[in-house]
């Protein structure tokens, strides 16, 4: 019955086709429009690491106090750990794998080419199997290596091609700021979308080209690429700054039950209280412990412009989509008379529904195709306008319609387009055949 339906449709919106193209124009463009915010929108808010999202935690420590939380933050926690706390953290080893680290910037000279300036991040052994990254070849550092600052690093899949082409690097040597490092691994492509590890500069910047140990960084007192905020001016020197005030770390630990991260929480006042009591602090102790999703929300991931941008989008498919209730109601008005003697010839008031609603359907499906196209179009422009001042934004992924997005697209557009064919196919189901015959 349903292919006969069908049949029907296709005859009834190739008999008008002016109003056909504007059903399916006004479908597609309301699609297009909202479904262009709404990529973006789902993209900047994925879950970049579902297996452990709700196992991982940041830890933040009021070390301000109120008065400069407020000049420096709006009342909010700082979002970032000093290095004698995070250091505390580390010694006290509570979580089953934790990591304190931070971005740097290191000159990498391949030997045969120009030297150039590499993206990297200074971190624990633990960081790796912390964050699920993928291997391609080799393996992590030892937590030895981290015991003895090595000079060791990890590539990504992008610098190993681009410094060592055609070739396993894995145990040969790569030259960054003037010092030889060995290399031990090299990743597969990694970029989670969003940069959730790190969100402190950009949540969507793409991941880093190298990863030396934290410790070693330390060692050769490599700054932080990435933002320090401090109350107050440190004293002077790279010691001077280790043990300030200041906030520059990021800091994760893993907690696989809610015991375990009801015991982190109890340590983490404690050890604030302890601060407070050891005469650091003034004011009462205050702390938080955020998951990967609860993060996203405090760190404010997603730009609210992306939000209202969304909504905008979705007021102007209900706009395209009223306009298309009123197109639906016209073309089954004409076919009251075909209608009616359909009925007349036993057609039930069901069958005329179903009939209708079939024809609703199909217009939202290739008005969807449409919309798809549309969507694409806006995308384009979107990575158009964005790319020049994009700098290591992950376009393409933000950009970009993958296959559930394609399934969200056409699904969207036939519910949506059916649920306002509702009303149009109900009414044209409820005309009595005698009027119409009357007419005729």
């Amino acid at each position: 019955m349903l292919g006969y339906y069908f049949e029907l449709a296709v005859r009834s919106l190739k008999r008008n086709v002016v109003l056909t193209a504007l059903m399916i124009a006004a479908v597609g463009v309301g699609i297009g429009a909202s479904m262009t915010m709404f990529t973006t929108l789902r993209a900047m808010s994925g879950d970049a690491i579902p297996d452990k999202s709700s196992k991982l935690f940041v830890p933040t420590i009021d070390v301000w106090g109120p008065d400069a939380r407020r000049a420096q933050s709006g009342d909010q926690l700082p979002d970032q750990l000093t290095y004698r706390d995070a250091m505390a953290l580390m010694r006290a080893h509570r979580g089953v794998r934790q990591t304190a680290m931070y971005s740097i910037g290191m000159d990498i000279d391949p030997g045969s080419a120009k030297p150039f300036k590499a993206s990297g991040r200074a971190a624990y052994a633990d960081f790796f199997t912390l964050f699920e990254v993928p291997f391609h070849a080799g393996a992590p550092w030892r937590a030895m290596d981290d015991e003895d600052r090595a000079d060791v690093v990890v590539l990504s899949a992008k610098l190993a091609d681009r410094v060592f082409p055609g070739s396993n690097p894995v145990g040969k040597t790569l030259n960054l700021d003037g010092h030889e490092y060995r290399v031990v691994g090299v990743l597969h492509p990694w970029n989670p979308l969003p940069k959730f590890y790190d969100t402190t500069s950009n949540g969507f910047a793409a991941a880093e080209d190298f990863y030396v140990p934290f410790t070693n960084a330390i060692e050769r007192q490599i700054e932080s690429a990435g933002n320090r905020n401090c109350a107050q001016q440190p004293p002077a020197g790279w010691e001077g700054f280790l043990v300030s005030n200041c906030i520059w770390l990021q800091f994760w630990v893993e907690l696989p039950t809610s015991a375990a991260v009801q015991d982190y929480r109890a340590f983490l006042y404690n050890y604030a209280a302890a601060q407070r009591s050891a005469g650091r602090f003034r004011w009462p102790p205050r702390v938080g412990l955020y998951d990967v999703s609860d993060w996203m929300v405090q760190q404010r991931v997603v730009p609210e412009q992306v939000r209202v941008n969304t909504l905008i989008g979705l007021g102007f498919l209900m706009v395209c989509l009223i306009n298309a209730v009123g197109l639906m109601l016209a073309k089954f008005g004409s076919r009251a008379g075909e209608l009616g003697v359909r009925r007349a010839l036993g057609g039930s008031s069901t069958d005329i529904f179903l009939q209708c609603l079939t024809e609703t359907a199909l217009i939202g499906l290739v008005g969807g195709i449409l919309g798809t196209g549309l969507t694409a179009l806006g995308l384009a422009i979107d990575r158009a306008l964005l790319a020049p001042g994009a700098q290591s934004v992950q376009l393409d992924s933000l950009t970009t319609i993958d296959g559930g997005m394609l399934a969200i697209i056409l699904a969207v557009a036939v519910v949506s387009t059916v649920g306002v064919g509702l009303f149009p196919a109900w009414r044209a189901s409820r005309l009595h055949p005698v009027w119409q015959l009357k007419v005729r």
